[in-house]
Parts: structure tokens; C-alpha cells; sequence
């Protein structure tokens, strides 16, 4: 055996004895062994290994890179170069997979490969590399960025690292041709890529420890005349001192104050500044007469209720009370809805100047590398069964694929099923991500969801200037329809091969018992039927039939490098291969990927995993010890990008002036697949047009849950600087406030790190633990990430930045200790005790995450930013079936009532908070309460119908005078809205018409499930329980057609019928009644048809395509209209002279 270690997490450095890594690697016989520290003269620790030969044990190297506390032998006297060591590292950390958690040994399990497919890229996991021609050494050779071998030696013998410093230790012979190893060579061949540049020197040595090093960024220095570190050349130039972040950080009271960049505030002077980002007001010619509306039909409704409470009708008070009741809550949750419109602006970015500043050779930047931070994002699933595993390898694809910088960009899936079907479909997304990124990078493809651009309906050729476009793109369709067999093929080989896997299982296990027991009977053995790999192992998460510790409750934290980090120099593709006519041309195409990292955090009976917000909890903390990018956008796993330029225009507010108090910038969901007359308003563009836009005017929109571009910092409960200069005021617009300066206490760099608990005193790192966990790790990359996301100070008025150039370094090689403290993070026992989901990440103890998260943020005083893309952003997938949607309103709706009866209560919120953005989130958790005064109101025409009675007395003058008025200033301002918001009439209509339908079902069951979890504490699902379906499975809307029964439909239905029995009722009332009521029946007959035409969509929706509605809906809906009838009709008998049908006789 070679050199084996093992790696201790962070988190336990106080402990005497932590859990470390094991490294583990497969036998001949498809089980895996492991070792670890303690195992190095001992038997190796595992499964029950005592009937397997010492042949089945694979003989293999782990290259541990030089530490501080691991220096090489002092009797070495040639060593591999640092960086190469590094890199051979980064690589065998990419091709394991990581499982671990609580009271466990954290594995690194060495992968022949990762998908039954070949490997094709570099960076990939499991990629294709020629084995170690030393005897009995089955390691991999050191490779470059392209996954070339790197051969010491000139005759080409094929050797790994350790093998290749076994023999520089024996003597410094090859041992292929005997020859002396030529070191010089070996270095060029270490220090140069493919392209002939150098490779980013490693960092000083003694700049700290080594997980210090990995977070530290220092500015790349080249090395003095004798090869060693010029520590006082980078001191005298940069003008710096040690600390966090660049290692460039300004000295406090001294310095150039630029960061040591060399440019003074003359130099900024002189230079002319452009904003990334600039405001679009609403013209006043539209916004004037809207807010004047806004104040006439405020003071109408005013007059209007009090003409109401003093006009009552003495023949009807109960009818009269109720409405009246029901007419002031309309008119508070009006004025609640209409208050936070007053205010809307529109923004606009420009990209040129972003890449101007941040990619152009500058004084500052004199490479021209980018300057852009790092982003990170992350994309949830939970279930492969329900979200389709094709849908989100199409999403990870367009995110692979977007336009920012390769070497900044990581993306990580959380599968909180712990499945391996999602796991080997995101391997394939990686692998196919090979040729597709390069493709649309080359060509300029939009949208870069494989699936989409191939659907497109338009001209694919249109604007293509390129000659092989042509032969490209079919070659590249060819390839993506043979991906989609290999997704969609997935289950039934992952079981084939597990039943294959398991039979052998079996057949082994009764082979040692024949061997034991001899020809004895003896009982049949039962090994559990384990979910095996494409490597021959078992897969530690949820096997497909469950076992202990492998179901979705119950397993192992998995972590798993699909794509590398990329190396930070472009790597360009190879010449055209003549040979393979079918071969793409990539001489000038960067074929670098971003890293992509599979995550599934451990799950452990007893523990509350907090569903999707504990999940994203995981991730933040693993991306923060993995690659730490200052910015964080989380996407559902089938909302894909549909602009590839989407992360630029988001980071343009992030960069500018004043960005570094905006704590998340969010983008406008719009989805694919709805019916073209948009049945159940899915595309919600009322609410993302216009309320959104208009919460853009006063501290920014709510947080919707998907396509949210966050600071960091902001989510792990940070305020924001400068939180002292900025009062509530009462809107962005209208009296804004602002509070005089307070002293300074500290430097800028350490009161941007305050905590709401901080607000007097500079911030204390030793009560981190506390909050953020015990990973030291974890606590350390916070202020890198918050110096990494500040705006660049290239002007006198920026403040809170950080100076040009600062993060155009490559950031350092992945190791196993860091895979190892991620592992460490994402088991489930880390957030106790700790702050995670209470204040710090997203937030925990409501359906609606996404709402209490941003407002918890809001409530700090941050800023957030509503970015509406000329080109859409991104793009989803909507329920276009009436119980799935009406389903989703319950859940949005059960979440605002767990609001309201929470500490997230607007009503609670800090003075930081704006006055009308307080009203705006009190909207949010009040809008479900409207439920019980609609239904009430539905009921009312019906009831005034059956009784002859109306909600007035007599329709006269003044009634329908203010009626009139009301409806008329409605009328207007929902044209008003129209044109600021940019909405049509018929969205607005059926935002209309599904606020009635989502208010008199879904509202009401989540005000009712709220309310008993609240007194009762008892909780209430509502499920479905029976399913009709079409038979077109050609029809692209098929799924609107289907009727699912759900008890949400039972309340909409009842009005219907209520109403139309009495309409018929009135009629007869009126028609046959010797003194016929034609007023009252005209108003009651009114508001009938006001309630149906509103009820239209759901009436529809339940005939499905040809009437095809279940019996219950009909015997249900009859039964309790005919019940209330007869019980109207008993209680309230029709007199003489008004009887239904009196002076009717049958001829």
C-alpha cells in the first residue's frame, strides 16, 4: 500500500478524536474495501470480508499534496511540483464520491466510473485516462486540462504521481526505459497547459494553513530568480496586508485607499463613471391619473359605506348586515392591495458597461481576465417520480451553458430523494454538456435548454452566419435524441442491473455456505436487495426497495464532483478530426465546463429536515466551503434559462452603486405549456407585472421561491452597511427619510459584517459557532464572500467596494479535506443548536418558505430588486389542471395564514421597514382571510332571491349613483394598470375570475387548516382521491382536460348551484306574484351572473373535454343545493299572493 491518510473535518479540531475520511475502492467481486489512518498495518475495516482472497484487494495510491504539517521526506531530493501535486489531487477528488454524516466515517469511494457511458470530457467524473503501467498499480496517470497524459519521461512510459516519486526516491530512473528522469522537463511539462500559458502559481507558503490558503486569495506574483516565494516583492508592490479576502485588504489607517491598486481618488476624478443600472419611471401622464383615481375611489367607498350603515333595510337586516359586513372587508383588503401600487418604476441594465468594467484591460485589471464574482447556484428536487429527471438535466444543461464566466460559475443539485436515478441522470447531463455547451457557445444558440431550442417553432437557421451551422446542429439533434433514450431508459437499467448484481450476491452467499456448512441443510440466506451502481457498488442513498438506512428518510450524506473546477486559462477545443466525419469544429470554442456538484444531505429518522428550505440550507453551507461564491440563485428543477445572459443582467444591480445593499434581485417567472386562453390565469402576469413592479418602487419585491439572484451575505442574517444612515420613511417615492450618520466605530470592512444583535459594536467571530455551526471552514469564507461581493470602488461615491482586479486570480485546486468538511456540513445533526433556519439561510416553520425569507430580510433593512429581461430570464413548467392548481393556491395560501399568526406578522416588523412595504406584506398574510366575507357574499344574490328580499331597501338614485361610480373608477384604473404594468385586458379579467374561484375554495381551506394548527393543533391535508384522465396523449394541453375530485371543489360548485336554483326561484317569484318585485330581482339577478361569470373557468374546467365530470360532483353538488332549498323554503314559506307557480294551472 502507498501513502494513506486520513482527513479530519474541521468541524472537530477541538475534539481529540474526529471522524475522518476513508478512502475505499472496489474488488474484482463488485463489494468495495476502505481504509483508513488506523488501518495501515492491519486488516482493512469493512463488510464481512473474512472468505475474500488478499487478490480481491486492488493495490492503488492516494497523493496527498505538501501541508504544512505533511513536508516531504528531508532525504527526498527531487519533488513533484506543488502544482501538479494539486492537480492530481483535484483530480482523484473528482472522481469520488463522498458519503458520510452523523456518528460516521466520512468515505471517499474511488469510481472506475460513474455512468455505463464513457466519459468524454476532462473535468467530468469518471473520465476516460490511462492507467499506470507499474505492476501491480491500477492508478490513474497524471493528466492536464485537456485530460492529456503527462508522461515524464521522453520515451513515453505511462506512470501515476506516486509511482513516479517511488522512483525518483529509488534512484530517479524510469522505469520503463531505465534512463534518468530529465526533472526539467517535468516541470515545463507541470507549469504549462495546452495552450502554452503558465499555470497560477500556488499561494506563499506560510500565508496560513492550508484550508486558510484555499480561502485566501492572493494576487498571483511570479517568483523570484531562485525559484522561491518573493514575500517582501508582494508586501513593497500591493501595499497590502495579510487578512481575508484578496490579501489585498487596505489597511486601516493608511494605505492608498484604493485597496493598493495603485489609482488615488484624483484618478477616479477624472475618469467618467456610468452607472450599470438606471431607473425608468412610470410617465407621469399615466401614474398622475392613477394615483388620483386611487384617492376618488378611496373617498367613494368612504361615502358609499357610510350611506350604507345609515340606510338600513328593515325588512331585510340580516341580509343587510351581512352585506354591509362584507362590503367594509372588500374595502380594507382594496385599500390593503392598492396602497402598494402607488409607486411603480421600471429598471433597465446595461451589459456593455458591466463588461466594460469588469472585462476590459484597465489600469486596475491590466489582463482584462474577469472581474466578475463568483456564482454559485443551486437547483432542487426531491422526488424523480414527480419531477422528471429529463426536465432537470435539461435545466442543469442551459445553466452549463449560460454566458458568464466559466472558471466563476458553479452549480449544485440538491436531491432530497437521494435517488440514483437523479444521480446517474445528472452524470449524463455532464457528460452530453460536452458537446452541447461548446455548440451553443459557438453558434449563439437561445434558449440553451436542449429540449426547448429543438421544439422551437420558428426558423432554427434564421441569423446563423456560420457554414456548418447546418451540419452542426443536426449532428448535435442527433446526439441529444440519443440522450434522451439513455434519461429515459434509466430506470429500467439501474433495476437490471441491480437484480443482475443482486442474483450474483445470492449466488456468492450460498457458495461460502455450501464451503462452511458442507452438504448440512441449512436455511436460505436473505441478503436485502441493495440498488447497485454502474461501478459494481451499492449506491448509499434510497434504494428502490428500501432498507435500513436507504430510504428517503433515512441515509447518508452524498456529495459528488460531476464536472471539476475548470482550469482558469480558455481551453480551446481540438482541430476538426478528419477521420470522424461527424466531428463538431472547436478550434475557437471554449470547451471549459463549470463545476457541477451533486449534493443529497444525510437524513436521519428523528431529525426535522424542514423539507425544500432545509434542503437549500445544505446547500448554502456546502457551497460555501466548496467554491464560496459571493451570490447564490436558486432555480426549481424545471425552471431552465432562457437568456444566457440572465446572470449578467442580475449581477448589473448587484455591481452598481449602492448594490451592496441589495440583499437579492428577482426575476419574473413566466411559464411554458399553458393553454393559450390561460383557463386558470397561470402565468399570474397581474401579480408579476404589475404588483411586483410596483414593490420595485419601495423596498423591492417579495422573494417568489425560484429565479432569485441572493447576496450571500444578506441570507446568513446579516445587515446591510450603512443600516444607520437609512431610515423607514414611508415609500421609495413618496417622503422618503433619512437618518444622519452615526459614528464610526470600526473600519468599513468589518461594519459591513454586523449582525441585527451587532448594532453598537463591531462584530464578535467568536460567537459565529454559535450561529453559523462549528465549521471553522464555514465561519471563514464569510467575510471572503462578503468582500467578494462588493461593488468595484472605481468612483469616490462608491462606498463598501473593493479595488479593480481583485478576483482576476484562479481559485485553488479541489482537495479531499474540503469535499470532506462539505460532507461534514450537510449532515443532519449540524444546524442543532445553531441558528440555521431560525435567522441565518432560509427561514423555517411555514409552507411559504420563500415569503418569510424575504421578509426577514426586508425587515433588516436590505433592498431587493425586481430585473424584467427583455428576453425572458427563465422559464417553467405551471399545473395546468384545475385540482393541481387550485392544490398550489392552497399551499400559497396555507403558507400566508401561518404568516399571520407567527412572529413574521407585518404588524411586528422592524422601524426599518418602509410603511408601505410593512402594508404590502400584511396583504400577504391577511388576502385568505377574504375567503369567508366572498363566500358570503356569493351566497347573497341567492339568498335574496329565495326570499324577494334585497341587500337595499329600493334600488334608488343614490345607490346606483355610487355603484356606478365604483365600478366606473374601477374600470379606469384597471386600464391605468394595464398600461404601467403592460398586461392586457384578458390577463387582467382572468386574474379576476381566479381570484373568485382560488378565494371561495382554496383560501377558505387554508384559513381553516391555520386555524385549527393554531387552537388545535391539528393538522389537515387535502389530497386526492379519485382520477379520471384523457386518452390523447398527443394533445399538448391534455392535462387540462383531466378532472381529478378534490373536497376544494366542493364550496365553488354549491355557489353555482345555489345561484342558478335561485335565479329559476326569483323568476317564478316575480313572473307569477300579483304584485311583481322587478327591481329586487333585477338586483339580485345581476349579482347572480356577477358570481357565474366569475365562476366560468372552474365550470369549464369540470366538464373536462367532452363532459366526462365524476357522478360524486353531481350527486354531491345536488343533494346540498336541494337540501338548502327546502330548508330555505320551510323556514321562510311563500305567502298567497307570492307563492311559486300560484295562479299557475296545467291546461
Amino acid at each position: 500500500m502507498a501513502n494513506n491518510r486520513s482527513f479530519h473535518n474541521s468541524s472537530f479540531n477541538n475534539s481529540q478524536s474526529g471522524p475522518g475520511v476513508r478512502f475505499i475502492r472496489r474488488t474484482s467481486t463488485g463489494r468495495y474495501v476502505n481504509y483508513s489512518q488506523g488501518d495501515q498495518d492491519s486488516e482493512f475495516g469493512s463488510v464481512d470480508y473474512t472468505n475474500s482472497s488478499p487478490q480481491e484487494y486492488v493495490n492503488y495510491h492516494v497523493q496527498i499534496p505538501a501541508t504544512p504539517d505533511n513536508q516531504p521526506m528531508a532525504s527526498m531530493e527531487i519533488t513533484m511540483e506543488p502544482s501538479i501535486s494539486a492537480r492530481v489531487e483535484e483530480q482523484y477528488v473528482s472522481n469520488s464520491l463522498f458519503t458520510g454524516g452523523f456518528n460516521t466515517m466520512t468515505r471517499a469511494h474511488l469510481m472506475d466510473k460513474v455512468i455505463e457511458s464513457e466519459a468524454a470530457h476532462p473535468q467530468m467524473a469518471g473520465a476516460k485516462g490511462s492507467s499506470c503501467a507499474v505492476e501491480g498499480c491500477n492508478s490513474k496517470v497524471m493528466s492536464d486540462e485537456r485530460g492529456m497524459d503527462i508522461l515524464p519521461c521522453e520515451c513515453g512510459f505511462k506512470i501515476c504521481a506516486d509511482c513516479f516519486n517511488d522512483a525518483v526516491k529509488a534512484g530517479g530512473t524510469c522505469p520503463g526505459c531505465k534512463e534518468p528522469y530529465r526533472v526539467t522537463d517535468l516541470e515545463e511539462m507541470g507549469n504549462v497547459d495546452a495552450d502554452g500559458g503558465t499555470i497560477a502559481l500556488p499561494p506563499p507558503p506560510g500565508a496560513g494553513n492550508k484550508m486558510g490558503r484555499r480561502l485566501s486569495l492572493v494576487k498571483s506574483m511570479r517568483r523570484s530568480q531562485t525559484g522561491d516565494w518573493d514575500q517582501n516583492k508582494w508586501l513593497f508592490e500591493t501595499k497590502g496586508t495579510y487578512g481575508y479576502g484578496n490579501a489585498i485588504w487596505p489597511a486601516e489607517n493608511g494605505g492608498d485607499g484604493a485597496g493598493g491598486d495603485g489609482m488615488n481618488p484624483a484618478e477616479l476624478n477624472s475618469k467618467p463613471w456610468r452607472p450599470l443600472t438606471r431607473k425608468i419611471k412610470v410617465p407621469a401622464a399615466i401614474l398622475s391619473p392613477y394615483r388620483l383615481l386611487v384617492l376618488i375611489r378611496f373617498v367613494v367607498l368612504g361615502l358609499f359605506l357610510a350611506w350604507r350603515v345609515k340606510h338600513k333595510n328593515d325588512d331585510a337586516v340580516w341580509l343587510w348586515g351581512m352585506s354591509v359586513v362584507c362590503e367594509i372587508w372588500f374595502a380594507f383588503s382594496w385599500i390593503l392591495d392598492q396602497l402598494p401600487k402607488l409607486c411603480p418604476i421600471n429598471r433597465a441594465t446595461d451589459l456593455a458597461v458591466l463588461k466594460e468594467k469588469f472585462e476590459t484591460p484597465s489600469s486596475g485589471n491590466p489582463t482584462g481576465k474577469s472581474d466578475l464574482p463568483g456564482l454559485d447556484i443551486f437547483v432542487s428536487t426531491a422526488d424523480p417520480d414527480k419531477e422528471p429527471v429529463l426536465v432537470t438535466a435539461n435545466t442543469i444543461l442551459s445553466i452549463l451553458a449560460a454566458d458568464y464566466p466559466v472558471e466563476k460559475l458553479s452549480c449544485y443539485v440538491s436531491d432530497d430523494g437521494g435517488a440514483l436515478l437523479t444521480f446517474e441522470a445528472m452524470a449524463e447531463a455532464a457528460s452530453f454538456a460536452n458537446l452541447w455547451v461548446p455548440f451553443c457557445r459557438k453558434h449563439d444558440i437561445e434558449p440553451r435548454n436542449p429540449d426547448s431550442y429543438f421544439n422551437l417553432k420558428k426558423d432554427p437557421y434564421k441569423n446563423k452566419v456560420r457554414p456548418d451551422f447546418v451540419k452542426d446542429r443536426r449532428r448535435v439533434k442527433r446526439e441529444y435524441d440519443e440522450f434522451k433514450v439513455r434519461i429515459n431508459g434509466l430506470p429500467d437499467s439501474i433495476r437490471r442491473r441491480s437484480d443482475a448484481y443482486h442474483a450474483r450476491e445470492e449466488i456468492s452467499a450460498m457458495k461460502r455456505q455450501r464451503n462452511v456448512l458442507g452438504d448440512e441443510p441449512a436455511e436460505a440466506i436473505k441478503i436485502p436487495k441493495a440498488t447497485w451502481m454502474a461501478d459494481g457498488t451499492h449506491w448509499p442513498g434510497t434504494w428502490i426497495s428500501t432498507a435500513p438506512e436507504h430510504t428517503r428518510g433515512d441515509h447518508a450524506g452524498i456529495i459528488q464532483v460531476m464536472l471539476k473546477p475548470p482550469s482558469d486559462e480558455p481551453l480551446y477545443g481540438n482541430n476538426l478530426d478528419e477521420e470522424i466525419p461527424t466531428s463538431l469544429d472547436f478550434t475557437e470554442v471554449d470547451i471549459r465546463l463549470p463545476m457541477l456538484v451533486y449534493v443529497s444531505r444525510e437524513k436521519r429518522p428523528g431529525y426535522d429536515h424542514n423539507k425544500k428550505a432545509g434542503a437549500m440550507n445544505a446547500l448554502v453551507r456546502a457551497s460555501a466551503v466548496m467554491s464560496n461564491g459571493p451570490f447564490i440563485l436558486n432555480l426549481d428543477c424545471d425552471h431552465y434559462v432562457f437568456n444566457s445572459q440572465a446572470f449578467r443582467e442580475g449581477m448589473c444591480f448587484m455591481m452598481d452603486r449602492g448594490g451592496d445593499r441589495i440583499c437579492y434581485v428577482q426575476f419574473p417567472q413566466r411559464f411554458e405549456g399553458i393553454d393559450p386562453s390561460d383557463r386558470y390565469a397561470n402565468h399570474n402576469t397581474v401579480f408579476f407585472d404589475g404588483n411586483m413592479r410596483a414593490l420595485d418602487g419601495l423596498m423591492g419585491p417579495v422573494y417568489v421561491g425560484t429565479g432569485c439572484l441572493f447576496r450571500r451575505i444578506a441570507l446568513y442574517g446579516f445587515d446591510p452597511p450603512r443600516s444607520k444612515e437609512h431610515g423607514s420613511g414611508c415609500c421609495g417615492c413618496c417622503f422618503p427619510q433619512k437618518k444622519s450618520p452615526s459614528k464610526v466605530s470600526s473600519s468599513e470592512e468589518t461594519r459591513a459584517l454586523r449582525m441585527a444583535d451587532f448594532d453598537e459594536e463591531e462584530m464578535n467571530l467568536a460567537t459565529f459557532p454559535k450561529k453559523f455551526g462549528n465549521s471553522s471552514v464555514l465561519i471563514d469564507s464569510i467575510p471572503v464572500a462578503e468582500y467578494q461581493g462588493r461593488p468595484l470602488a472605481d468612483h469616490p461615491a462608491v462606498k463598501n467596494g473593493r479595488p479593480p482586479g481583485a478576483l482576476t486570480i484562479p481559485r485553488d485546486l479541489l482537495d479531499a479535506a474540503t469535499v470532506a468538511e462539505a460532507i461534514s456540513v450537510i449532515s443532519c445533526w449540524y444546524e442543532d443548536k445553531t441558528e440555521w433556519g431560525l435567522r441565518v439561510g432560509w427561514i423555517y416553520g411555514s409552507v411559504t418558505e420563500d415569503v418569510v425569507t424575504g421578509y426577514r430580510m426586508h425587515n433588516r433593512g436590505w433592498k431587493s430588486v425586481y430585473c424584467v429581461t427583455k428576453r425572458d430570464a427563465f422559464r417553467g413548467s405551471a399545473p395546468i389542471n384545475l385540482t393541481d392548481r387550485l392544490h398550489q393556491v392552497l399551499r400559497w395560501a396555507t403558507g400566508s395564514v401561518e404568516i399571520f399568526f407567527s412572529r413574521n406578522n407585518a404588524l411586528l416588523a422592524s422601524t426599518r421597514m418602509k410603511f408601505l412595504q410593512r402594508i404590502a406584506y400584511l396583504n400577504v398574510g391577511i388576502y385568505p382571510f377574504t375567503s369567508i366575507f366572498l363566500i358570503v357574499y356569493c351566497f347573497l344574490p341567492a339568498l335574496s332571491l329565495f326570499s324577494g328580499q334585497f341587500i337595499v331597501k329600493t334600488l334608488n338614485v343614490t345607490f346606483l349613483t355610487y355603484l356606478l361610480i365604483i365600478t366606473l373608477t374601477l374600470m379606469m384604473l384597471a386600464i391605468l394598470e394595464i398600461k404601467w404594468s403592460g398586461i392586457n385586458l384578458e390577463e387582467w379579467w382572468r386574474n379576476e375570475q381566479f381570484w373568485l374561484i382560488g378565494g371561495t375554495s382554496a383560501h377558505l381551506a387554508a384559513v381553516i387548516q391555520g386555524l385549527l394548527k393554531v387552537i388545535a393543533g391539528i393538522e389537515i391535508s387535502f389530497t386526492l382521491t379519485s382520477k379520471s384522465g384523457g386518452d390523447d396523449e398527443n394533445d399538448e394541453y391534455a392535462d387540462l382536460y383531466i378532472v381529478k375530485w378534490t373536497s376544494l371543489m366542493i364550496p365553488p360548485i354549491v355557489i353555482m348551484m345555489v345561484n342558478l336554483i335561485g335565479i329559476a326561484v326569483g323568476f317564478s317569484r316575480t313572473i307569477y306574484s300579483t304584485i311583481p318585485q322587478w327591481s329586487k330581482l333585477l338586483g339580485g339577478v345581476f349579482f347572480s351572473f356577477w358570481v357565474l361569470a366569475h365562476l366560468y373557468p372552474f365550470a369549464k374546467g369540470l366538464m373536462g373535454r367532452r363532459g366526462r365530470t365524476p357522478t360524486i360532483v353531481f350527486v354531491w353538488s345536488g343533494l346540498i343545493a336541494i337540501t338548502i332549498s327546502l330548508l330555505w323554503v320551510s323556514i321562510s314559506p311563500p305567502s298567497a299572493n307570492s307563492s311559486i307557480g300560484g295562479s299557475f294551472t296545467f291546461p
